[in-house]
């Protein structure tokens, strides 16, 4: 098992949300946690890592950790069940395999069985004794068993947006850098609107929004492992010119600040 599992007790949680007629948006990644979707009625937009999906009802989505998303049911009626889990719960001998897969799996001839075990884990959840644990690790082997056992016949597609792709490619290889969207779209040949609206559409972020949290994932991992830096010379690493302007937005979405982050999520 990996060692950094060890070090904090697995998590697992299961969820569902029923029916949301007005606007829902979600975004975020995981640094430990696999993401499991499955879409029982209704669709939405799943924007991943660089490419946009269309979700339909029986698509499983497959978020590793670390991989930033976004969701956008754009006033559709759903239902979808979302579970969030630590590494622990993924059957390492099968994880390059489920790798493999892509972030999305869409099989109609076995969406009904991955749906009765999926709702046979949300029974699990309710128990809580001592053989519970591993009762949830044995049913999500066997969820992943059927995946991969019927992966060959798996369709699905993207909606490919070249310019977006480039884009996000940049981000994450220059998000240290002084990144202006003026820039950005002069080296795209478009125009700073129609690179902020395109970008909008396919990924459901604004240009700064995806580059700012960008920029938090890279502070969150170094500040895991800040070996003797700052909190200040941690920030001007990611991109941010201001310190307290990056503890600021850190705090935000992980509701504490830097520093306390630092300390309880230390590696090593």
């Amino acid at each position: 098992m990996n060692e950094a599992v060890l070090k904090k007790p697995p998590t697992f949680r299961y969820g569902s949300t029923r029916s949301h007629s007005g606007p829902m948006h979600s975004h975020h990644y995981h640094d430990d946690r696999f993401e499991i979707y499955y879409m029982v009625s209704g669709k939405c937009r799943y924007f991943i890592n660089d490419k946009s999906y269309e979700i339909s009802p029986g698509d499983v989505v497959l978020i590793p950790e670390g991989v930033i998303h976004k969701t956008d049911y754009n006033g559709e009626e759903h239902i979808r069940i979302l579970i969030e889990c630590s590494a622990h719960f993924i059957p390492e001998d099968m994880r390059q395999d489920i790798e493999n897969i892509g972030y999305l799996y869409r099989n109609l001839t076995v969406s009904r069985d991955i749906h009765n075990r999926l709702k046979a884990i949300e029974e699990d959840c309710k128990i809580s004794d001592e053989y519970t644990h591993e009762i949830l690790k044995a049913n999500m082997r066997l969820l992943f068993v059927v995946m991969l056992r019927n992966k060959n016949s798996v369709g699905g597609s993207t909606e490919k947006n070249t310019m977006v792709e480039n884009v996000v490619a940049y981000i994450k290889e220059h998000y240290h850098t002084d990144i202006t969207l003026g820039a950005v779209a002069k080296a795209n040949f478009v125009s700073a609107e129609h690179l902020c609206r395109t970008f909008k559409k396919h990924t459901g972020f604004g240009f700064n929004e995806f580059l700012t949290l960008v920029r938090l994932q890279q502070a969150e991992n170094l500040l895991k492992r800040r070996e003797g830096r700052s909190i200040s010379e941690i920030a001007y690493s990611c991109g941010f010119n201001d310190s307290n302007y990056f503890s600021d937005k850190f705090r935000r979405v992980y509701g504490t600040s830097p520093l306390r982050y630092s300390k309880e999520h230390k590696e090593g």
